[in-house]
């Protein structure tokens, strides 16, 4: 490892120019990574619902759809609206009641009931069908198309549509957390490091190993929108104290060795060893977000583990060549070290041990108790502002329309039309259904076959499929919404087993279903990963648990005080958030843990070797607990987009908790446990 270490200080100038070369790829690879924004992208393909998605996409054209509500426009209006809309290459479709009626028809003429679908108080809707999925480009493009074509009179509904306004807050914000991330960052440096120049080459280095993950995504393909918002501030909080590690390590060689760079080299072989075990945990952790069978888990596991590999490498390699080719600049900035040493905290701890742990076992039940009560919500139109335009339009839908969500059934062709009737009367007789409208409806309503346009006809059956759609007035993602869902599957599979559900209500139910899995099995995976890599870090069976205990403590605490609060949480910060403390924090304990370890072997007594790793820990502890704090917070402050605001505001709330209870609670169970980790840790057996 030396003579890898001695190598990279030789070359140090080589090394900083390939660095700042292998930039150009970077922000090429990362400007041509596709960033997706629709959360229900990352459902599984073997799902019934993305499997009646696909027929929607490959059989009807209908890869997504909008809804567009004009105010006050006159039949022969609507019909010039609509032929402009069908001039649009990504649309397929363009229906309202005009097509019905034609441009001298009344629209009192038509049925009440197929009137009221389409037609409240001069306010008509018009469906527009795009050839492409909700989040597609060519999707987003048309929709931005039909806002210009649309005067003011217009609001455009859909999916698609608020998935480009989330398109357009994400890049609007995203500089801004980086900006705020770095600021932060730096305050936290500047009082915990002795030279006004070194933070600058310390996040330097992190952000030129940020760009290579951000760069390197390419190879994905694409990354949700959540992963690019997060994975750049989440990375340089998680992989500071890798930097931080070394420019400390640095410091103390410089005592020991005359030569810069014979110093670094040391510097950068005991850096290396010391942070290969906290760099496996957290990449454990990430990695553990793959196990989620929402595939967002996977994206965000993935790009972060890379991350923080990434990050690892750039600390051992370029923040070194930053180091030695600056050293005199640094030098000529040097100051007095502003955050001070916190030898009463430790004495504190020590001396009060068994008040800690007692004060431990008070607050567990209350944070576990907090922790299993904590409230999640899964519609994604809660997590944006209310003003946006495409929200505007479903909360018009839904006040004049009365359509909240939409489910559309997939029945086969062959089906009778008095069946298909039959089974849409069983349908709209159940609690909470507006209406339920296919082909069948019309004929049934006194419409003749020849009089229906073939527009019409196409968007409700095909040579295969009739499309049953389904208006209900249950918010989506509510237990009455899933419910329904369920009484519709039910009913339909009686006229047709193969018959399939889709729309906006059954995709959010399977997201309700997936994450509820995902939630208990993410966090089980990441706790049995990193307990197994503890147990070969620390060549110890009780350590790992002791350390998990205090870990989770942690989590349990953080999570908890959303309930007590009051606080929903979006639903993926409910899943992610305690695997990403857990790999994030866990280095916190494992840095004392091993201090301690070693100090015992050494000969010191328990008391004497806890109150010196402790001591000779808390600064760094308490450096990288703010900088992760300082990186998350501000973006949680911030963030107009819910689901971000929230996760960042966990973590930055979780950092500090985590740093607190591994400063507070570890030592103690150290010190009551002594005799117990010396009997099962490797090396420790015949201490006394």
């Amino acid at each position: 490892m030396l003579k890898i270490a001695e190598k990279i200080c030789k070359h140090k100038k080589i090394i900083l120019a390939i660095a700042l070369l292998l930039l150009i790829p970077s922000v090429i690879g990362m400007k041509a990574t596709r960033i997706n924004y629709d959360i229900l992208a990352y459902l599984p393909d073997n799902v019934d619902t993305v499997q009646g998605e696909n027929i929607l996409t490959n059989e009807f054209n209908m890869g997504s759809y909008s809804i567009v509500i004009t105010e006050n426009m006159s039949t022969k209006d609507i019909q010039k609206l609509e032929d402009k809309f069908k001039q649009l290459d990504n649309v397929e479709k363009v229906v309202s009641v005009a097509d019905l009626l034609g441009s001298n028809v009344p629209v009192e003429m038509l049925p009440d009931n197929i009137k009221d679908i389409a037609y409240k108080e001069g306010d008509t809707a018009i469906l527009v069908t795009f050839k492409e999925g909700i989040s597609s480009d060519k999707t987003l493009e048309s929709i931005e198309q039909l806002r210009k074509i649309a005067d003011k009179q217009c609001k455009i509904s859909g999916m698609s549509a608020l998935v480009l306004d989330t398109k357009d807050i994400a890049n609007s914000e995203i500089v801004t957390y980086v900006v705020i991330a770095v600021v932060l960052c730096m305050i936290v440096l500047q009082f915990a490091l002795d030279s006004y120049l070194a933070p600058v080459f310390l996040l330097a280095s992190i952000g030129i190993a940020i760009l290579y993950n951000m760069g390197s995504n390419i190879f994905l393909g694409e990354i949700s929108y959540i992963t690019k918002a997060i994975s750049a501030v989440l990375q340089l909080g998680v992989t500071m104290d890798f930097a931080i590690f070394l420019y400390h390590s640095y410091k103390a060689e410089k005592e020991n060795y005359t030569d810069n760079d014979e110093a670094m080299a040391h510097a950068i072989s005991k850096t290396l060893v010391s942070v290969v075990g906290s760099s496996l945990t957290t990449i454990a952790g990430f990695l553990a977000l793959c196990s989620m069978n929402l595939t967002l888990g996977k994206d965000i596991g993935i790009v972060m583990a890379k991350g923080v590999f990434l990050g690892v490498v750039s600390v051992v390699t370029v923040l070194p060549a930053m180091l030695l080719i600056f050293d005199k600049a640094i030098e000529k900035t040097k100051h007095k070290e502003i955050l001070p040493r916190f030898e009463k905290l430790k004495n504190f701890n020590i001396k009060h041990y068994k008040a800690i742990i007692v004060a431990f076992l008070i607050i567990l039940p209350v944070a576990i108790y907090g922790y299993s009560k904590i409230s999640v919500y899964y519609d994604l139109n809660k997590t944006l502002p209310q003003t946006l335009p495409s929200i505007e339009a479903t909360n018009t839908l839904e006040e004049k329309f009365n359509m909240v969500s939409t489910e559309l059934a997939l029945i086969d062709k062959d089906v009778p039309s008095y069946k298909v009737n039959e089974m849409l009367d069983k349908i709209e007789d159940l609690d909470g259904v507006e209406f339920a409208l296919g082909y069948s409806t019309l004929a049934d309503n006194g419409i003749p076959e020849e009089v229906i346009p073939e527009s019409i006809r196409n968007v409700l059956q095909n040579d295969k499929y009739q499309l049953v759609v389904i208006s209900s007035d249950y918010e989506l993602a509510t237990d009455e919404l899933n419910e329904q869902v369920d009484k519709i599957n039910t009913i339909i599979k009686e006229y047709d087993n193969d018959a399939l559900l889709a729309g906006e209500g059954p995709l959010m139910k399977d997201l309700v279903e997936i994450s509820d899995h995902d939630f208990n099995s993410v966090n089980s995976v990441s706790i049995a990963v990193i307990f197994v890599i503890m147990i070969f870090v620390l060549k110890s069976i009780s350590l790992p648990v002791i350390l998990m205990v205090v870990i989770e403590f942690a989590i349990f605490l953080n999570m908890g005080i959303s309930t007590y609060t009051n606080t929903t949480l979006p639903f993926i910060a409910s899943i992610v958030i305690g695997t990403i403390q857990l790999g994030a924090t866990i280095d916190y304990a494992i840095l004392i843990t091993t201090k301690y370890i070693n100090l015992r072997k050494e000969g010191k007594d328990k008391k004497e070797a806890i109150s010196e790793a402790l001591g000779t820990s808390i600064s760094s502890i308490i450096v990288s607990g703010l900088c992760f704090f300082g990186a998350t917070f501000g973006v949680g402050v911030v963030s107009k987009i819910g689901m971000i605001a929230s996760l960042c505001t966990l973590m930055s709330r979780g950092a500090i908790i985590s740093m607190f209870t591994v400063i507070m609670a570890l030592p103690a169970f150290l010190m009551l446990f002594d005799k117990v980790i010396c009997k099962t840790t490797v090396g420790m057996k015949n201490l006394k």
